[in-house]
């Protein structure tokens, strides 16, 4: 799946119907700033300036999800305490969201408290119980997996070893799933991967994997052989490593293995990446994507929320500009349809005239430039339609494009006369010229007007087409055929 296509995805995401099960707690988070060292030992004496709140471990892949769009089942336990309430506080917050935080009336809600001076944690303070939970609230826990896993189409399993996933809770939630024949996405914890056994996809971390295997993970051999133990140790259907800076490495059942490198570029702090990347996994995945499709965007997910600070989360806005920005010399010209359209609003309002061209763009020449730049004579700006790699490959037969989308998108970003790219899988831009209405629609001279795709609806509205005169001698195919010669 292309870039473009992922964006797609992006779009699809809150169409899944997700269970999500887990050890929720509360983040607390001291905000300040430090100026002077305690006289009474030698710690950094913190002036409080704020604090804040949100839910933490299974809760945050919750915060995740309920900001991607996905309103999932949450099924967890808290204590009948002021932590616990604050907690089914937050929970709600998301009001499509069927949430089921069962109480446990001597359990400590876990509650993580972090200090932190600017971007720079000093300390974490935990008040926590890990114990199992009682054999009471275990069994009504068992009983309401069963009926939340009807109509789902993923499971999640966000284990923090707190206890509410232990003594037959994960196994229970993995059976229901296989019952209801979907998927199953664990973010283990521990050393005993027993409980996950058939899962889908297990998410553990390099020195995770290296805990539960007892086997070397010191480089990319070491991680795929310790990944392929576990898959067939426990019937797994794959395993996804994060593997820090050096991204995430995906193992499926029969051996297939994909690289996927690191997405960040400024890390401020990498607590909660995995509940994002797990939340990303299982929404993509309850939203028809294929696992690596799925593990792509997760992968992109966490490179983006280690640039923030604290458990945070991932907007489907910051999803799609890091799709569209992946290559640096699309700049900011390479864009979704959805935040195009709103550019181009924009420009109408500053009383600008909007023009649009199309096409595969494959090998640039100077038929190319000449026709960008005729375009570019007739408005203010210019949007240019890219068709992607799928929809070149059909108008263009085999062997095309030669150049991928994304390379072909930096290109004509690079142009000057082009102001925006917008990239469409259709046959023709029909679709997109309707959305977009531009003032003047430019071909070739090679066309007439009445065969011009859109031309009536641009005439429509008051438009006007222009037929850009050509260079004789200079077309993509003609360059090919040259080459091949």
């Amino acid at each position: 799946m292309s870039d473009s296509e992922l964006i797609s995805l992006v779009e699809k995401l809150p169409t899944a119907r997700l269970l999500c099960v887990g050890d929720v707690m509360l983040d607390h988070y001291v905000h300040g700033g430090v100026e002077r060292v305690s006289p009474e030992a030698p710690i950094p004496i913190l002036r409080v300036e704020r604090e804040s709140r949100t839910l933490g471990g299974a809760g945050n892949v919750l915060r995740n999800l309920q900001a991607l769009g996905v309103n999932p089942c949450f099924v967890s336990v808290v204590g009948n305490d002021a932590a616990g309430r604050e907690v089914q506080h937050l929970a709600a917050d998301g009001a499509e969201t069927e949430l089921h935080l069962l109480v446990e009336a001597n359990r400590v809600t876990t509650v993580k408290t972090r200090y932190i001076a600017g971007n720079q944690q000093l300390l974490r303070a935990d008040r926590e119980q890990n114990g199992t939970i009682a054999p009471s609230v275990r069994e009504d826990l068992m009983r309401l997996l069963q009926h939340a896993a009807e109509g789902r189409t993923v499971t999640v399993l966000s284990d923090y070893a707190k206890g509410v996933l232990d003594a037959g809770v994960a196994a229970a939630a993995i059976a229901a799933a296989l019952v209801h024949k979907h998927q199953v996405v664990v973010d283990p914890k521990g050393s005993d991967y027993s409980p996950y056994r058939g899962a889908s996809v297990l998410k553990p971390n390099r020195g995770e994997l290296a805990a539960a295997t007892k086997l070397p993970v010191a480089n990319e051999s070491e991680v795929i052989r310790a990944a392929t133990d576990l898959i067939d140790r426990f019937e797994l259907g794959s395993v996804l490593v994060s593997l820090s800076q050096d991204g995430m490495l995906l193992v499926e059942i029969g051996g297939a293995v994909h690289r996927l490198p690191a997405e960040a570029r400024e890390v401020f702090d990498v607590s909660g990446a995995g509940d994002t990347a797990v939340a990303v996994l299982a929404a993509a995945l309850g939203a028809g994507a294929s696992l690596l499709e799925a593990a792509r965007l997760a992968n992109i997910a966490a490179g983006i929320v280690v640039g923030k600070v604290g458990t945070a989360v991932v907007h489907p806005s910051e999803l799609e500009d890091a799709l569209v920005n992946r290559d640096a010399l699309a700049g900011q010209k390479l864009l979704p349809l959805p935040v195009a359209l709103d550019h181009v609003a924009r420009w109408r309002r500053s009383g600008l005239k909007i023009g649009f061209t199309n096409g595969c763009f494959d090998l640039l020449h100077p038929g190319h430039l000449s026709l960008l730049a005729q375009a570019k004579a007739n408005c203010d700006r210019l949007v240019v339609g890219l068709n992607s790699d799928s929809s070149a490959r059909r108008l263009k037969g085999a062997g095309r494009p030669v150049q991928s989308e994304v390379a072909r998108a930096a290109v004509l970003a690079s142009i000057g006369s082009v102001d925006m790219v917008v990239m469409f899988e259709q046959d023709t831009p029909l679709d997109l010229i309707a959305a977009i209405k531009p003032d003047v629609l430019v071909k070739g001279a090679d066309y007439r007007i009445e065969e011009v795709v859109g031309a009536e609806l641009v005439q429509a509205h008051g438009g006007k087409v222009v037929l850009a005169e050509l260079m004789p001698g200079h077309s993509t195919t003609a360059t090919i055929a040259r080459l091949v010669r």
